[in-house]
Formats: structure tokens, C-alpha cells, sequence
């Protein structure tokens, strides 16, 4: 039997907040003093964390404040990099 998975975008949205929730946790960080460093309001981050609407402008400027950002563009980059030469179809 043949199964696919599929991911919705809000179960992606509280992956991406459950992330970031970990990383703050990390580093000893409660929602208030993230957003006061960040210029962000602690409603945002606990939107955020929850998997609420947010904009990607928000979202990597946290991955940016936890050393993050390299990595995600290294990702972008990689997946971008599968589609440079698409097999033909024809």
C-alpha cells in the first residue's frame, strides 16, 4: 500500500516554533528578554513559539541572534542547487 505524507503549513509553522522555543531555552532566554534583544514584542515571540502567524523577516532575525542563519541559507542553497539541471522530461 502506498502511503504519502503530507505536511501542513500550520504543522510546519509550530515545528518552526517549537524550534525556537528550544533554542531560547538554550540559552537561558525567557520570551521577554529574547524580544527586548531583538526590538520585538514578547506577544510576537510567544506567537511565534506557538506557531502563529508570523513574517519571515521575524523568523530570521531570531535564526540570525542564535547563529542560525548560515545554516538555513546553506539549506536554501543546497535545495536550490537540485533544481540547476532538471532532468528532461521528454
Amino acid at each position: 500500500m502506498l502511503t504519502f505524507n503530507f505536511i501542513t503549513i500550520e504543522e510546519l509553522k509550530k515545528e518552526l516554533g517549537r524550534l525556537i522555543k528550544k533554542m531560547r531555552k538554550a540559552n537561558s532566554l525567557t520570551q521577554e528578554e529574547l524580544a527586548e534583544k531583538l526590538s520585538l514584542s514578547r506577544l510576537t515571540i510567544q506567537k511565534l513559539e506557538s506557531g502563529k502567524n508570523f513574517n519571515i523577516d521575524t523568523l530570521l532575525l531570531i535564526f540570525q541572534h542564535f547563529n542560525q542563519l548560515e545554516s538555513f541559507f546553506t539549506f536554501l542553497k543546497e535545495k536550490s542547487a537540485e533544481y540547476d539541471n532538471p532532468e528532461s522530461l521528454y
